[in-house]
């Protein structure tokens, strides 16, 4: 049988109060996909944009940026926080970073200061994959700041959860669908779905920002908490 395909995706997402956003580029082989998806909570907007292409994408460390028709967004990532590695021939890292910059879509100019994630990952995954994923940040009732990265379907070894940027293991979690995971329940306020059949490759998605409360693992109790959650189920 023949091996499965090469992939490997960046991913950055910003998540606070005002704004919410994802800038992403994925390959799977030589196919490659770009991406983009800005929640305007103060304009209550989903803006959002996947072409088969990387052209006028980038995400990479230090940086992302969208260049299209009708839409300009220009970030600056900083680390802020330990970095996460897990896995080898499937691998991936995670890194807390700070989102700082300018988003323009049609006539809105947002600016964007917020905590975030930049999720970079490859390898040659089993054809058929399917998991659950959520990650976002927020505070404590004690002012610490938290981010969280947890997975259903994927290496358990990528779970942490940074208090003041640093990171702290998390064993096995349960997801309850789309509407939280472990102690932390989610509102759904914009969601980015898509389904597509290629016959080599197919997707299945949808990944929702939104609100989220509760308890979260380690930290304990959320003051406030913004972030995505995911459902994926690929062959690839």
């Amino acid at each position: 049988m023949r091996p499965p395909f090469l992939k490997a995706w960046r991913w950055v997402g910003a998540f606070g109060p005002d704004v919410m956003l994802c800038v992403a580029r994925a390959a799977v082989g030589a196919a490659h996909v770009g991406w983009w998806a800005v929640w305007d909570r103060e304009a209550s907007t989903l803006h959002e944009r996947t072409r088969r292409s990387w052209r006028g994408v980038t995400v990479e460390p230090g940086r992302a940026a969208v260049h299209q028709r009708g839409v300009a967004i220009q970030l600056s990532l900083t680390a802020a926080g330990e970095l996460v590695r897990a896995g080898a021939g499937v691998w991936t890292r995670k890194t807390p970073v700070l989102v700082r910059g300018e988003v323009r879509v049609g006539d809105r100019v947002l600016q964007v200061d917020a905590p975030g994630l930049l999720d970079e990952s490859g390898g040659r995954h089993p054809r058929h994959t399917a998991w659950r994923w959520s990650a976002g940040a927020g505070r404590t009732p004690a002012g610490a700041r938290v981010t969280w990265n947890l997975v259903e379907g994927m290496d358990v070894a990528e779970q942490a959860v940074w208090i003041d940027g640093a990171a702290h293991a998390v064993g096995p979690v349960d997801f309850d669908g789309l509407a939280g995971v472990a102690g932390l329940r989610f509102t759904a306020e914009a969601t980015r779905a898509r389904r597509e059949n290629l016959l080599l490759v197919a997707s299945d998605y949808e990944q929702p920002f939104g609100r989220f409360a509760g308890e979260l693992p380690v930290a304990g109790r959320l003051e406030d908490g913004w972030g995505v959650m995911e459902r994926h189920a690929a062959r690839w």
